[in-house]
């Protein structure tokens, strides 16, 4: 591998890792609905665990309101029972036809234990960033050993690297400033 190679792929998995972080911020309950909180879910459907996404219309008709529509009839005591299972803690109300999550306010202790949650993520988030260049450091330092590049360009490289993981990190630092402040919106 040389070191452009080792570069687009340490910044490719860098840019994977800040979309992971950002799939797992929207997972974080905040005061307002928002599909991302059900549509991982996996519901037991006819044996197999498939996700809530693939069984059921999400909608938020009202800001504290997600609707759970699912295409098949049959499946809405499944979707109901994989909810009450999930740590949610939100009631599920069916009526038969879909399935209403009324999104209670947030607490203002509970509000503190989510963005402590959500820190812990970003923090998972920015350890996955510092393997990467630890990674592709090596690449690096494989290269460099096998007598391929000069020690300059390698230099040069590892300099390269960490630029890059102060800019993904950078990005895991905004996206977590912004969920802060929509948790602890009132």
């Amino acid at each position: 591998m040389d070191l452009e190679e080792a570069l687009l792929d340490a910044e490719e998995r860098m840019e994977k890792a800040v979309e992971h972080f950002s799939r797992e911020l929207g997972t974080v309950r905040t005061g307002r609905a928002n599909p991302a909180l059900v549509e991982g879910l996996k519901v037991d459907y006819y044996g197999t665990k498939t996700s809530l996404r693939e069984l059921c219309a999400l909608s938020i008709p009202e800001p504290r309101l997600i609707v759970i529509r699912p295409y098949d009839p049959n499946a809405l005591s499944d979707v109901e029972k994989a909810i009450q299972k999930s740590d949610l803690g939100i009631a599920p109300m069916n009526d038969g036809k879909l399935i209403r999550l009324a999104i209670p306010p947030l607490t203002e202790e509970t509000r503190r234990q989510l963005v402590t949650r959500v820190k812990e993520i970003s923090q998972e988030a920015k350890t996955a960033v510092r393997n990467i260049r630890r990674d592709a450091n090596k690449a690096v330092d494989a290269t460099q050993k096998d007598g391929s590049v000069p020690e300059d360009d390698a230099y040069k490289a590892r300099d390269d690297i960490q630029d890059l993981v102060k800019e993904y990190e950078g990005k895991i630092d905004e996206l977590l400033e912004k969920k802060t402040e929509e948790v602890m919106e009132l």
